[in-house]
C-alpha cells in the first residue's frame, strides 16, 4: 500500500496561456440607494453631534484666548479652562489608552460599530454621498449619467459635486487648522494673504486629504488602509453583535407576488431584491455571512426592514445579532473578555481623572549654571541657577522664593515672584555661602516655591551647590 497522499491539480485552465493573470481585482464604483430607517436615523444624530462638537468647539472662548487651542510655539494646550504643558502628556497618553481599551469593549460586545457610526471616514463618506444625491440623483440615475456621453447637463451636475466636495474638504481643513492658530485670525489672515506659509500648506493638505478620501477613496480606505479591519477579529467572539442574514430564515430565495404561499413553493422570506447590496457603503452581500468588508453601518438592516414591511413579513431577516443566536444557542452577554475590558476601562478613566485633579498647578524647574562656583564681593562662595516657574493655572499667583539646605545659605534675587495665568518665569538666581560653613566640594540644596495665597501649593526642586575641595 503506498503512503503518498494522492494531490490533484485543480487550477482552472488559463483562457490563454500567452496572457498574464491579474491577482488583483480592479475596482468596481459602488453606487448606493437612498434609503430610510431607524439606524440610518441614529447614524446622522450621531453625525450631527460629531459635526457641532468639531465645528463648532474651535470658536468657543473661554478666559480670554480660544477654549481648545494647542498652541504649538508656545507649547501650551488649551482645553475648557485647564492649561496642559508638555510634561503633562502623560495624560494623553492616559487618554489614547481609555480609548483604545474603550474600542476594545465595544468591538467585543457591538463589533464595528465604531465605524459604521463614528468613524471620520465614514460620518464624511456619508456626507459627501449625499452630495452625490443632491447633484447627480438617486443610484439608478448616477449609473445613467456615468454611462452617458459628456454634455452640458452632465459637467454642471459634475462641477456641482466636486464643488460641494472641495468646499466640504476646506471648511474640514480649515477647521483642523484652527485648533492650532486661532481660528478668527486665520480667516482672516488666509483670505488677505497674511498667513504663514505653514497654514496654507496644512489648509491645503486636509482639503485634498478629506476630498480624496471621502470622495475618491471611500470603501478603499475601510478596506485595504485600516489597520482596525485587520485585527478586528481577534476580539470578536460567538457572542459579539453583528450585521447579519438569517439564512435558515431567509432561504430559498426568490422572487414573489405579494399574498402568495411561497411556504409552499419552498421559499424563504428573500425575496432576492439586493436592496441589501445596493445600500451598501462597501458593496458587499451580507447574506453571504460575515466579511471583513462590513463595518457594521446597518445600512443593509434598515434597506431589508422596508422591504418586509412592503411585503407583510416580520422584520429582523438582516438583523443586529450573533453567531450563537444564528445556530440556535444562547448568547451570553457577560463573558470574561468584555468583563476583563470593562475593569481595565474603570481602572484606567479612574486613574486618569485623579492624575488630573492631583496634578500640581504650577511646575517649577531648576536648573544649575555651567560655571562650578565663584567668589563674590562679600568673599563668600557662590554658585547661579536659571529658575522656571510655569503657571499653569488659570489666574495669575503670587509665589514665595526661598531655597534650604544648608547653613547660613544667602539666597540672593526676588523671592516674590507673580507669573500670569498660563505663563512661564524664568530668572537667575544666586546662592552664596561661607566657605567655612561647606560641609563638602558638593552639597545638596532645595529651592521651595510656595504659593503666598495658597498654603497647600508647596513644589520643591533639589539641585547641587558646588564649592572649592574641603579638606
Amino acid at each position: 500500500m503506498s503512503n503518498q497522499i494522492p494531490v490533484h491539480d485543480v487550477t482552472p485552465p488559463a483562457k490563454d496561456a500567452n496572457k498574464s493573470v491579474d491577482l488583483y481585482a480592479s475596482r468596481e464604483k459602488i453606487y448606493t440607494r437612498a434609503f430610510t430607517g431607524l439606524f440610518r436615523n441614529l447614524r446622522m444624530l450621531g453625525g450631527a453631534f460629531l459635526f457641532l462638537l468639531y465645528f463648532g468647539t474651535v470658536w468657543l472662548n473661554w478666559g480670554g484666548h480660544q477654549a481648545v487651542w494647542w498652541n504649538l510655539p508656545e507649547r501650551k494646550f488649551f482645553i475648557f479652562g485647564a492649561t496642559f504643558w508638555p510634561q503633562d502628556f502623560i495624560l494623553l497618553s492616559g487618554m489614547l489608552i481609555i480609548a483604545a481599551f474603550g474600542l476594545f469593549f465595544i468591538t467585543v460586545y457591538a463589533g464595528r460599530v465604531w465605524c459604521g457610526y463614528t468613524c471620520p471616514q465614514s460620518v464624511w463618506t456619508w456626507i459627501f454621498m449625499w452630495c452625490e444625491k443632491v447633484t447627480e440623483g438617486d443610484r439608478n440615475q448616477r449609473i445613467k449619467l456615468d454611462k452617458a456621453p459628456m454634455s452640458a447637463n452632465k459637467f454642471l451636475r459634475k462641477f456641482a459635486k466636486h464643488s460641494l466636495w472641495l468646499l466640504i474638504g476646506f471648511v474640514t481643513g480649515m477647521t483642523f487648522v484652527g485648533y492650532f492658530t486661532p481660528i478668527r485670525e486665520l480667516i482672516f489672515e488666509f483670505f488677505t494673504g497674511q498667513a504663514d506659509g505653514w497654514s496654507y500648506f496644512w489648509i491645503g493638505f486636509f482639503t485634498l486629504a478629506t476630498y480624496g478620501n471621502a470622495g475618491w477613496l471611500r470603501e478603499q480606505v475601510c478596506i485595504y488602509m485600516c489597520p482596525y479591519a485587520r485585527f478586528q477579529s481577534v476580539m470578536f467572539d460567538k457572542d459579539t453583535l453583528i450585521v447579519s442574514y438569517d439564512p435558515r430564515r431567509g432561504e430559498n430565495r426568490g422572487p414573489r407576488k405579494k399574498g402568495i404561499d411561497y411556504k409552499a413553493q419552498g421559499l424563504g422570506d428573500c425575496i432576492d431584491c439586493t436592496m441589501c447590496v445596493q445600500v451598501c457603503p462597501t458593496g458587499i452581500d451580507i447574506r453571504d455571512g460575515l466579511q471583513i468588508e462590513c463595518i457594521g453601518c446597518a445600512a443593509c438592516i434598515d434597506a431589508c426592514d422596508n422591504i418586509m414591511d412592503k411585503m407583510d413579513y416580520p422584520r429582523g431577516l438582516i438583523s443586529y445579532t450573533t453567531e450563537h443566536n444564528l445556530s440556535g444557542q444562547k448568547t451570553h452577554k457577560l463573558r470574561p473578555r468584555l468583563i476583563g475590558y470593562a475593569l481595565v476601562l474603570l481602572t484606567m478613566i479612574s486613574l486618569l481623572v485623579t492624575a488630573f485633579f492631583m496634578r500640581s498647578l504650577v511646575g517649577f524647574d531648576v536648573s544649575k549654571d555651567r560655571v562650578l562656583y565663584r567668589e563674590n564681593a562679600e568673599g563668600r562662595i557662590e554658585n547661579v541657577y536659571s529658575l522656571k516657574i510655569m503657571n499653569k493655572d488659570q489666574r495669575d499667583h503670587t509665589y514665595l522664593l526661598d531655597a534650604t539646605g544648608l547653613p547660613d545659605l544667602k539666597l540672593q534675587g526676588r523671592r516674590e515672584i507673580k507669573v500670569a495665568a498660563g505663563d512661564i518665569f524664568s530668572q537667575p538666581v544666586e546662592l552664596s555661602i561661607a566657605p567655612d560653613q561647606l560641609p563638602s566640594s558638593t552639597n545638596e540644596v532645595t529651592f521651595v516655591l510656595k504659593d503666598a495665597d495658597d498654603s497647600s501649593v508647596h513644589v520643591e526642586a533639589k539641585s547641587r551647590f558646588i564649592g572649592p575641595q574641603t579638606r
